[in-house]
């Protein structure tokens, strides 16, 4: 991989962030507009996006032997991601689930797809990745997060908590709208081209707004409370960025995977944290600074990283 085409994908997240952080330092949108901006993004441009994108997905693409490399990966980093929460920084219930988060989910869409694009030469198992999160992840992170900030508004009732969970799904945008999509493809149902058109456009307002809305965040912040921030964030991103390929390689070589198919799980899993971590802990009224530093450091760490296996696994690929 040379660097100019890897550059070019992650410099409009770089640009975009910034302009949300000129944006909040000039005052330009206003004092509620992180707020504004970020509820947009829950609770209107992902639904839109996740809808548009699982409509139009076979879903049994990604039931496959990469995928379980992939998984497995997934997995392992977002149990350490959790366990450091819970035991090395004794974070509350709710931000180990989004640190369990900023280790394991990757940024699968809007830096993903050009780079499969760009060292694959297709996006189908990118778009394998993008199904197992939204289908698989996302609901039981929202979940695990809806019933630990639900609590204290439910007066702690079990029974409560239980109906919460229950009508999670009618209450919950992102949730909604992937249980609908996914009720689509499988039925084999298309929405009217003019209403597609719409969602296609309203779905890809989310990841600028929320690029934007992460810069806004970045401006006029007070210092991370708590035990060891910078430790924290430093064993998140190693954790995302080294521990989480590597448990897939070593899988994806015990499942004696093809050179392309290593590569392709590899690839992937050394993506940087995705920024839907931020939207959802902002969104739920937690601590932002994890999953914005998170964010920004895993982004920049993975411009080595993804060359390095792109360099490192050329031979066995064969290109």
């Amino acid at each position: 991989m040379t660097v100019e085409p890897l550059l070019s994908s992650f410099v409009p997240i770089w640009a975009l962030t910034a302009v949300g952080y000129l944006a909040g330092r000039t005052g330009l949108l206003g004092e509620q507009a992180e707020a504004v901006l970020g509820r947009f993004v829950f609770h209107v441009a992902m639904p839109a996006a996740l809808f548009t994108m699982l409509a139009g997905a076979p879903l049994g693409s990604f039931a496959n032997t990469s995928m379980l490399a992939f998984a497995v990966g997934t997995l392992a980093a977002s149990l350490l991601g959790w366990a450091a929460a819970r035991w090395l920084f004794d974070r509350k219930p709710a931000d180990r689930a989004i640190s369990l988060m900023a280790a394991g989910y990757v940024n699968s869409a809007n830096l993903g797809i050009p780079v499969a694009v760009q060292v694959l030469g297709d996006a189908s198992f990118i778009g394998s990745v993008l199904l197992f999160q939204v289908l698989l992840v996302t609901p039981v992170i929202l979940t695990a997060l809806d019933a630990t900030t639900g609590g204290g508004r439910d007066g702690g009732r079990p029974d409560r908590r239980l109906g919460r969970l229950l009508r999670m799904p009618l209450r919950n945008p992102v949730i909604l709208a992937s249980a609908l999509g996914a009720t689509c493809s499988a039925l084999g149902w298309q929405l009217p081209t003019a209403l597609g058109h719409s969602c296609v456009l309203l779905g890809g307002a989310g990841v600028p707004t929320a690029l934007i809305t992460l810069g806004l965040s970045l401006h006029g912040r007070p210092p991370t409370t708590g035990s060891s921030p910078r430790a924290e964030l430093a064993v998140t991103v190693l954790t995302k960025n080294l521990i989480q390929p590597l448990v897939a390689l070593a899988v994806g070589a015990l499942l004696q995977l093809s050179g392309r198919q290593l590569l392709a799980v590899v690839l992937c899993s050394a993506l940087p944290t995705a920024q839907n971590v931020f939207v959802y802990a902002r969104e739920y009224g937690l601590s932002t600074a994890l999953p914005r530093n998170s964010v920004l450091c895993s982004t920049l760490l993975s411009m080595v990283t993804l060359s390095a296996i792109d360099w490192a696994m050329l031979p066995a690929v064969g290109r």
